[in-house]
C-alpha cells in the first residue's frame, strides 16, 4: 500500500466497496463517534459532493485499490509530513476531545 496520507484528489476503492471515492480531506471526526479520527474524508467518484450526508469517512487501512494519485508538489508533501507528525502526537490524546 502506498504511503499513508495520499494527496487530495486521489481516487480509491475501499475494501468491500462498489463505488470509487475521491479523497477531499484529512483527519475527520464523525459527530456521533468523536473519539475516533479517520485518516480521510471523501466523496463518491465521479459524482462528487452532492449532499452533506454523503461524506465518506475512512482510514488508510480500509483502502483496497488506489486508482489515481492526486496532485503532489512540495507544499503538499510538507503538509502530509506534518499530518504524520500530528497523527503520532495527537491521535494518542483523542480521548481529551470530549
Amino acid at each position: 500500500m502506498e504511503e499513508k496520507f495520499l494527496p487530495i484528489g486521489s481516487v480509491v476503492l475501499l475494501k468491500g466497496g462498489e463505488k470509487k471515492v475521491m479523497i477531499t480531506g484529512y483527519c475527520s471526526v464523525d459527530r456521533d463517534q468523536i473519539n475516533k479520527v479517520y485518516d480521510y474524508n471523501g466523496c463518491v467518484y465521479p459524482e462528487g459532493f452532492l449532499k452533506s450526508d454523503q461524506v465518506c469517512l475512512f482510514s488508510h487501512d480500509q483502502i483496497e485499490t488506489v486508482y489515481f494519485k492526486g496532485y503532489c508538489d512540495q507544499e503538499g508533501e510538507n503538509f502530509r509530513k506534518w499530518l504524520k507528525n500530528f497523527e503520532a502526537s495527537s491521535y494518542q490524546n483523542i480521548d481529551t476531545l470530549e
